[in-house]
């Protein structure tokens, strides 16, 4: 087992040679909010959607478009308003009068990065839209289905829920992200580089191509061979099911959780980990992978009771507290 670890360490050094030139380029435009650009990589890496979170101003769309210019890859973004219909994200059929046929239009749905801006903007029939191409890469169109192109991604941006002209996400398709991401203030230093980057008019700075298709795919392949031994399956498994039977851990938090996570956490937890293991140049996942990532992976599948609520908890606190209570193997 050692000697095959020792190889595939070397297959992730060498298949991870793009990602410093890929954090160069992003860098170029984003001043700091590394653990933002980490996760989209994490995403792209463990072919996962993302879904960011955070107010106005903190380089959500810049990033995402960062990291869109700096690949070889179809790029689409779709601004999401409250008069949208689901045929502006998928496509739709138009009928030709002098032909008497109906030809198909494809969305903007129908690239490699797909950027959903503001996504919790547009009405619940229109986030829906995006659920049959974010869990199986094909849209249907009228009485035909498309695929879509590979890879396929979802990044999508949204404002806190608390704000004004915003509709919560379905729980359908909230599950559907693998990583949902919460983006902070920029640290004073950060916010000063900032100033002497952007606070110019003219055009901005942009990240140039430095990774290809090619690249990403057999990186996703190095991926799935990246070892993950028993005991950090098992711990992965106990913390998804003790989402949904705290009580079976011996951890207190039964009246807290409404609904927690799908088997769908499972396997992206896994997912998420083993490319943040490709990350940091190895060929194998610690349990400090797992934490390190599973608030990511969590916080958005744990719906919490009107009590916690009421107890001032959050779905996050009660997800880390989850990970305080269970032993790490």
């Amino acid at each position: 087992m050692n000697a095959g670890i020792t190889a595939i360490n070397e297959a992730v050094k060498e298949a991870s040679s793009f990602i410093q030139p890929l954090l160069s380029e992003i860098n170029k435009v984003v001043i700091g909010q590394r653990y933002l650009v980490e996760r989209l990589i994490v995403g792209l890496l463990a072919d996962g959607h993302v879904l960011l979170e955070g107010v106005p101003g903190l380089a959500k769309t810049t990033s995402v478009k960062a990291l869109a210019n700096a690949m070889h890859i179809g790029f689409s973004r779709i601004q999401f308003t409250p008069d949208m219909l689901p045929a502006d994200v998928v496509g739709t059929q138009i009928y030709n009068p002098q032909s008497g046929e109906f030809t198909t239009r494809q969305g903007p749905v129908f690239a490699n990065i797909v950027l959903a801006d503001e996504i919790n903007r547009a009405p619940a029939k229109v986030q829906s839209a995006l659920l049959e191409a974010m869990q199986e890469r094909q849209v249907t169109i009228g009485d035909k289905t498309y695929s879509l192109p590979s890879p396929f991604l979802v990044l999508a941006t949204q404002n806190p829920v608390e704000q004004e002209g915003t509709y919560p996400l379905p729980e359908a398709q909230v599950d559907r992200f693998m990583l949902k991401l919460r983006i902070d203030y920029p640290s004073r230093d950060e916010e000063r580089q900032i100033l002497d980057l952007m606070a110019r008019t003219g055009h901005p700075p942009q990240a140039a191509p430095a990774v290809d298709t090619e690249q990403i795919i057999k990186a996703r392949s190095i991926i799935n061979e990246v070892y993950v031994d028993e005991k950090v399956k098992d711990y992965i498994v106990d913390l998804v099911c003790a989402t949904r039977n705290p009580e079976s851990y011996q951890i207190q938090l039964g009246e807290m959780i409404q609904l927690g996570a799908s088997p769908r956490a499972t396997i992206a937890l896994t997912l998420a980990a083993k490319a943040h293991a490709f990350l940091r140049g190895r060929g194998y996942v610690t349990p400090q992978d797992v934490k390190s990532i599973g608030l990511d992976v969590l916080r958005h599948r744990v719906s919490i009771t009107f009590e916690a609520e009421a107890e001032e908890q959050t779905s996050e606190s009660v997800v880390q507290a989850i990970f305080d209570a269970l032993p790490v193997p």
